[in-house]
C-alpha cells in the first residue's frame, strides 16, 4: 500500500469503498512493508510544483473544521528545498491568519497543485512548521526569489509525508495568461510563415492556395 493510501484510506473510507464496489482496485495489504516512509519527491513532482503559479492549502482548526486557502504567486514560489521539503514564504494577506493559527496547534496540510491546462493534478500529505524570518537568514534568503508580491511576514517549511497524482477526470480545461501567450505567440509565427511562404509563391507565380 502506498504511504498516500495509508494516510487516506482509514477503516471509514474503506468501508465505503466496498459498498460502492471499488475496493477491488484499492486493495492492498497494510501488513507490507510498502508506504510505511514517506515518499521522496521525484524528478516528475519537484518538476510540476516548480512551474507552478498557485496551490491550495487545507489545513484544520481547534473546532475540528477544515480550511482551505489559495496561494500564488509567480512559477516557484513553492520552492522545492530537497527530496522531502517544500518551503515558502509568506506573505502579508487580509490578516486573518486562519492557516497559521491552525498549524499551531496541527501541523498537518493537505495540497493540489493543479494544472488545469493539462488537467494534471498533484496531490500531497505533508506537516508544516512556520519559522520567524531571523531564525534562518540563509532559508529566508532562499525562499525570497521567486515568492509572491508583498511584505513577507514569516517562512512556511513543510516536510512531505504522501503524495499522489489524480486522474484528469472532471478536471476542466483552464489557461493561464502564460498559456495563452505562448498560444498568442506560436500563431503569430505561423501567420508569419504562412505570409512569407505565400509571398514567395506569388514571386515565382505560382498559383496561390486557397
Amino acid at each position: 500500500m502506498s504511504r498516500y493510501a495509508r494516510l487516506a484510506f482509514t477503516d471509514a473510507v474503506r468501508a465505503m469503498q466496498v459498498e460502492q464496489g471499488s475496493r477491488p482496485a484499492h486493495r492492498a495489504e497494510l501488513g507490507s512493508g510498502v508506504g510505511l516512509e514517506p515518499d521522496p519527491l521525484g524528478e516528475r513532482e519537484r518538476a510540476f510544483i516548480a512551474a507552478r503559479d498557485g496551490c491550495y492549502l487545507a489545513s484544520v482548526g481547534e473546532t475540528g473544521w477544515p480550511y482551505v486557502q489559495f496561494r500564488g504567486g509567480p512559477p516557484g514560489f513553492v520552492h522545492v528545498l530537497d527530496e522531502r521539503t517544500l518551503g515558502y514564504a509568506d506573505v502579508r494577506g487580509n490578516r486573518q491568519y486562519i492557516t497559521d493559527g491552525n498549524l499551531r496547534g496541527d501541523p498537518r496540510v493537505a495540497l493540489f497543485f493543479m494544472d488545469y491546462a493539462t488537467r494534471t493534478r498533484l496531490k500531497l500529505f505533508g506537516r508544516a512548521a512556520v519559522h520567524a524570518l531571523d531564525e534562518d537568514p540563509t532559508l529566508a534568503a532562499r525562499l525570497d526569489a521567486p515568492r509572491a508580491g508583498g511584505r513577507v511576514e514569516r517562512l512556511v517549511l513543510i516536510e512531505v509525508e504522501a503524495h499522489d497524482w489524480n486522474c484528469p477526470k472532471h478536471i476542466p480545461h483552464r489557461y493561464s495568461e502564460a498559456d495563452l501567450a505562448r498560444t498568442h505567440a506560436r500563431l503569430d509565427a505561423l501567420e508569419a510563415e504562412n505570409a512569407d511562404l505565400r509571398a514567395r509563391l506569388a514571386a515565382r507565380g505560382e498559383p496561390l492556395p486557397p
